[in-house]
């Protein structure tokens, strides 16, 4: 039986936590100053992971690496399962060329990429956010945004910077419930608290993705669109969440956001409508070959054409906005085409809400198990026995599971043959080779962390810092999807651990377990195995060290509001907005 000494350096919480950070800052070194490959940087990190649990800790090394395994595991199922299988829905619907006809119909919708980077990345990945999460929305829209022209550098960074404010609230308020579960609070108290913080963040991410884009001559230009989708947005969020459903918020604040602007879009659209300039001679060069390629047939689909040297296999659909516009020309799309092209998104919805209906939930979760696993004997710090080795297999009702369902109802309905479902569904794990091993290793590195004592480590040395801890909340939350990439599974690590904080600093628990959730949001967005994702999605793998550096002011940036916003609710202030 192995239990977690927390202070096991010289008897120093201090000097432990320095230890404990070595696989993080690691992790971090690798991805953003030396360049190192996702891939590469997670199995070297899991590996200090392991020594530092092994040597630091005293942990039993059979142990340690068993950890390891079941943390990879976990990382296959459930996260990649379902990332898997929505990409592959994706793949069939560029395939059968009905993706191109979801971009055209999207392009209608407004010529300005600015306006289709907010209705795609922020309300259509909110949506998919609120269906799917777990890498989903960024692994679409990413690949949506090439299809309209957009670069693959800017695609990612837009679509990871988009995916945010519903993050909370995503798959079905997954992170809301487990967050609940671990605290012993009330989940629609904690739904409360989390929604008048994160529909705040929602106000302002619509102008960060436009300055993305087109910097501030673009935010100004389109400032009514998105201050009127920013705000349509939180308040659905905020009533959603405070006086409907948890499980329904960012379902209905997508919806509302994107109706909204549409509706401004009948009477509205900015003076100047923006598209990307002509790609590079490096990227035509590219484009070429992967011509060449396609007509030799070593590649399925029709040639990609995007700039960074990708290996995204299928790419149908992209171009520059010049070369897009002029195929496109004189194209009409029928009203059967319309709706087989949105078709696989409707099936989505309507599977995944059959399956929250009482009885089809509970039929789906029957066949599920869990199993102790082997080799795992552990303790947690306080000697109480640990949940971390009970693995859980809700193979019917898991997400991954439901996606697959609604791929395989999406096959007739797009009319692909079999033949070309099955290349597809082989073509999308050569695709996701390099985010797969990127998030089995972290999720290893993650689990050797918990297991051990590395993350309790952390979050004590942090719980220590009084009063002030109130700023330092977020920052734990944060740091816990940085390393997961889940709020989810941050939630699991310190949800307890920010009530506990809480009682000894004389702080409202509600805030603080909220303040893990809302924090976390926007770990999500430099989580090596988001950022691994979005790189496979968009045929930029290897570079993301490169999408990390561009993405990681953002995320400080918006941890710094998130930080003063749960301080001034923890004084006077703000007091009013804990329920």
């Amino acid at each position: 039986m192995y239990r977690p000494v927390l202070d096991s350096v010289a008897g120093s919480i201090f000097l432990t936590a320095l230890v404990a950070m070595l696989p993080l800052v690691t992790l971090f070194v690798l991805l953003g100053v030396l360049r190192i490959s996702a891939w590469k940087a997670a199995l070297v990190s899991l590996l200090v992971s392991i020594l530092v649990a092994i040597l630091a800790y005293s942990m039993p090394a059979g142990q340690a690496i068993m950890a390891g395994a079941e943390g990879a595991a976990f990382g296959f199922f459930p996260i990649l399962w379902i990332v898997i299988n929505a990409i592959w829905l994706y793949n069939m619907t560029v395939v059968t060329g009905h993706f191109d006809v979801l971009r055209r119909s999207f392009a209608k919708v407004s010529d300005d990429q600015r306006i289709q980077a907010v209705i795609i990345a922020f309300c259509f990945g909110a949506l998919l956010e609120a269906l799917a999460g777990f890498g989903t929305p960024v692994a679409i829209t990413s690949v949506m945004l090439i299809a309209l022209g957009f670069r693959p550098m800017k695609a990612a960074v837009v679509a990871l910077v988009a995916n945010t404010a519903p993050v909370a609230f995503g798959a079905l308020a997954v992170p809301i419930t487990t967050l609940a579960t671990v605290t012993g609070l009330p989940e629609h108290t904690l739904s409360q608290m989390v929604g008048r913080q994160t529909p705040l963040l929602g106000i302002f991410v619509p102008m960060a993705l436009v300055y993305i884009i087109d910097r501030g001559r673009g935010v100004r230009a389109t400032l009514p669109a998105t201050l009127t989708v920013g705000i349509s947005f939180a308040i659905a969020q905020f009533a959603t969440s405070n006086y409907l459903s948890t499980q329904l918020t960012d379902i209905v604040a997508s919806l509302v956001g994107a109706a909204s602007v549409v509706l401004l879009l009948r009477f509205w659209r900015p003076a100047a409508p923006y598209v990307e300039t002509e790609e590079p001679a490096v990227a035509r060069a590219h484009v070429s070959r992967r011509a060449a390629e396609h007509e030799a047939g070593l590649i399925s689909g029709t040639p990609a054409a995007h700039a960074g040297g990708s290996d995204h296999p299928i790419g149908a659909g992209t171009g520059t906005a010049q070369e897009l516009a002029e195929r496109d020309r004189g194209h009409v799309d029928t009203t059967s085409d319309v709706f087989k092209a949105y078709a696989p998104y409707l099936i989505i919805i309507a599977i995944f809400s059959l399956s929250q209906l009482p009885g089809i939930k509970d039929a789906l979760a029957a066949p599920g198990t869990q199993f102790k696993w082997p080799g795992l004997d552990l303790q947690t710090p306080s000697g109480k026995p640990s949940t971390l080795p009970t693995f859980k297999f809700g193979w019917l009702n898991a997400a991954g599971t439901l996606m697959l369902i609604a791929g395989l109802v999406t096959i007739p309905v797009i009319g692909i043959s079999l033949s070309k479902a099955f290349r597809a569904y082989l073509d999308t794990y050569r695709q996701l080779a390099a985010a797969i091993v990127t998030v089995m290793a972290v999720l290893g590195l993650a689990y050797v962390m918990n297991a051990s004592g590395q993350t309790a480590t952390l979050g004590t040395w942090m719980a220590g810092a009084g009063a002030i801890f109130a700023i330092i909340s977020p920052i734990l939350g944060w740091l816990g999807v940085a390393v997961t990439g889940s709020d989810t599974s941050s939630n699991s690590l310190f949800g307890a651990l920010q009530v506990s904080a809480a009682a000894k600093t004389g702080l409202d628990p509600i805030l603080m377990a909220a303040a893990n959730s809302s924090g976390g949001v926007l770990g999500k967005m430099i989580s090596p195995q988001n950022l691994a994702i979005a790189a496979a999605a968009v045929g930029l793998s290897g570079r993301e060290g490169d999408i990390f550096r561009k993405v990681v002011g953002w995320s400080v940036g918006f941890l710094v509001f998130m930080c003063v916003l749960v301080y001034l609710q923890s004084t006077p202030v703000l007091s009013w907005m804990v329920p």
